[in-house]
């Protein structure tokens, strides 16, 4: 990975992006898609949209989603104590005594997470996992007066942990789920040859996955694409206790998750394995026997019906603060995406049989 890119990378995993005020991480995607796009604009659902070769055949869509889960202010005590609710699967066990970030109106708020110190929790209180209402925001307020000085009702927060790196090529970082694939479709869109590029190509960053693919159903439809790719991070399973025979078998830096199942066309499945070989791509396959939680699920259903690939980028540790990827998955799945797109030239019959 070029420093330019490792750049766009580390700044996108700093920025902002909950669902339903993904404005910060999107616009840093934009910016860079920007130069290598003919057309990038903003939806009226906030997924950001850029286009190469307009007028090329047939229509591909790229789609990955650049929300991230978090926190959102639900009401502001007389005592200037915020509580709160989750934005998307936030694991509860890991919500106490985290450092975050609440994106005011009048910038980033720092804040903590506050509990009843074990001390003074009852025995049975404190072998339980403390309930959302439980548990509070303190921004050092004095009172509420003051507090609605810095917040307000609505506003959206995230841990305050980023970007950094670790032995290797392993990195780390809150809410590689998804920048990490936006990342990769940004930088296929860098990768591919314009000379070999027959189809046209849509990219898009898409919105409020976490919410039930909401971005992705909504960009599809206006899209209108021909073949579907979504970019998605994949449950790494080279940790202790996984289960290997009900996920897989997943490793970080052994290359890009080409996913088969029914949510998936079979002819595009193939042609990926394909490319990935002739390319000398590293790859891994992974089984997925029901509509996937990815966008791929709603690009598969749009209109008359999509043909649908999804890539995964390995992902330890998912929906933590310290979800960890290897750059070299990075790397090799957007090597993997470019030299896809190349091939699509619309003369492949993706009709399964």
């Amino acid at each position: 990975m070029n420093s330019d890119s490792y750049g766009f990378l580390s700044e996108l995993v700093n920025s902002h992006s909950p669902s339903g005020t993904e404005k910060e991480s999107a616009l840093v995607w934009k910016k860079i898609v920007g130069k290598t796009c003919e057309d990038v604009r903003v939806d009226v659902h906030g997924n950001v949209i850029g286009v190469m070769h307009k007028k090329g055949s047939p229509r591909v869509m790229l789609a990955a989603h650049i929300d991230e889960i978090g926190y959102m202010v639900k009401f502001i005590d007389k005592e200037g104590y915020l509580y709160f609710s989750t934005i998307g699967g936030v694991d509860p066990h890991l919500i106490p005594g985290q450092r975050i970030l609440i994106k005011g109106r009048k910038g980033d708020v720092p804040g903590i997470i506050g509990r009843k110190p074990i001390h003074l929790q009852e025995s049975d209180e404190a072998k339980k996992v403390a309930a959302i209402k439980d548990l509070w925001i303190d921004i050092g307020a004095k009172n509420k007066k003051e507090a609605e000085k810095a917040v307000s009702v609505g506003d959206p927060a995230i841990p305050a942990v980023g970007f950094g790196e670790l032995m290797g090529k392993r990195i780390v970082g809150r809410g590689f789920d998804n920048r990490a694939g936006a990342f990769v479709v940004a930088e296929s869109l860098r990768l591919m040859d314009r000379k070999k590029l027959k189809a046209s190509v849509h990219a898009v960053a898409t919105v409020q996955e976490e919410l039930g693919l909401r971005g992705a159903r909504t960009s599809t439809y206006g899209i209108s694409p021909d073949i579907g790719i979504a970019v998605d991070v994949a449950f790494a399973t080279d940790f202790p206790g996984a289960d290997k025979r009900t996920v897989g078998d997943i490793k970080i830096g052994a290359g890009p998750v080409i996913t088969r199942g029914p949510n998936i066309n079979s002819k595009l499945f193939d042609l990926m394995v394909k490319t990935a070989e002739n390319a000398k791509i590293p790859y891994q396959v992974q089984a997925a026997s029901r509509g996937t939680g990815t966008d791929a699920n709603v690009m598969q259903l749009t209109r008359s019906g999509v043909v649908t690939g999804l890539i995964g980028i390995p992902n330890r540790y998912m929906h933590t603060q310290v979800e960890l990827v290897d750059t070299s998955d990075l790397d090799n799945a957007a090597r993997l995406v470019a030299r896809v797109v190349e091939k699509l030239d619309g003369r492949t019959d993706f009709v399964p049989y």
